[in-house]
């Protein structure tokens, strides 16, 4: 299943970069974007293609992208991963490996390019990840996705325990709740289209830049119980 990015990029020399994570079978093949500036009022963008191992979660590849881009500073890294199972699959149906699976693609993944990309991300930058407003456990009193929404709850402790051991850092740490979309892992079924929910992350990332703290936010700049 594919999860995609979409985030503006940051204001400023600073340069925005949405992460986009795909998973095909048994590899991952991740996109990066990132924006710089180049002929004077105009911007570029450049796309590379990153493949992960499944078995290492990317860690030496995402550390070549590290060096590639090591003379870049970022306003904004944004990081998107997500794949799901059936939403009527129980931890007492699913097997270890579509468990592992989405685990190590919806938490372990994405932290790991934060952890590696963040001395890119400008001091007054914003760090974003994906998650989901399923993935908070005070809101869950209807069930469903149930692995799912246990691979995004572990991603937004993963995010509370990096902001606990950045105390300090002047930097926005941003979990972000799209809503559900009518995308391939949303289905044609989700209340919101992308034309909907999309601006209104770009809006609410940008609403925050420079402000600092993590925060567990919607689409509309709502704070989303954790």
């Amino acid at each position: 299943m594919t999860a995609r990015a979409a985030g503006p990029a940051a204001a400023g020399p600073a340069a925005g970069a949405p992460f986009c994570a795909e998973d095909h079978r048994h590899e991952r093949r991740s996109q990066v974007v990132f924006e710089h500036d180049g002929e004077p009022g105009q911007r570029e963008a450049e796309l590379v293609h990153v493949r992960l191992s499944p078995r290492a979660s990317g860690r030496r590849q995402v550390a070549a992208l590290h060096e590639r881009l090591a003379q870049a500073t970022f306003g904004l890294l944004f990081v998107n991963a997500g794949v799901t199972n059936g939403p009527g699959e129980t931890v007492a149906d699913v097997s270890t490996d579509t468990f592992v699976h989405l685990m190590v693609t919806n938490a372990l993944s994405p932290m790991r390019v934060v952890e590696t990309l963040q001395d890119l991300v400008a001091p007054n930058g914003t760090i974003a990840v994906m998650s989901l407003g399923q993935g908070s456990v005070a809101n869950n009193d209807k069930g469903g996705f149930e692995v799912y929404r246990a691979s995004k709850s572990a991603l937004n402790q993963l995010m509370r325990s990096f902001a606990a051991r950045h105390a300090g850092d002047p930097r926005t740490l941003l979990l972000m709740a799209p809503g559900w979309v009518q995308t391939g892992l949303g289905g044609p079924a989700a209340r919101l289209t992308t034309g909907q929910s999309i601006p209104g992350v770009a809006d609410t990332i940008e609403a925050q830049a420079a402000k600092g703290g993590l925060q567990y936010l919607d689409y509309q700049g709502q704070t989303v119980p954790w």
